[in-house]
């Protein structure tokens, strides 16, 4: 992996981080879906090398099944 591709796995990790604090009025299950749409979207990116395609849809796989585990 090379360093611009650490560097966006590192910046995704750290948004998500940052976002997650704002989630406290939200349901256990929007944390839930929140959680697996950024887990979704780096491993998305890390598994595609990077590519945008590859990112949004992990995001969306992660935030469905985030979504699921909590109903």
């Amino acid at each position: 992996m090379n360093s611009i591709q650490k560097l966006a796995v590192h910046a995704a990790a750290v948004t998500v981080l940052v976002g997650l604090v704002g989630c406290a009025g939200m349901s256990a299950q929007d944390k839930s879906t929140a959680i697996g749409a950024g887990v979704g979207a780096v491993g998305g990116s890390v598994l595609t090398g990077g590519s945008a395609a590859g990112t949004i849809g992990g995001a969306a796989v992660g935030g469905v099944i985030g979504h699921e585990m909590k109903k």
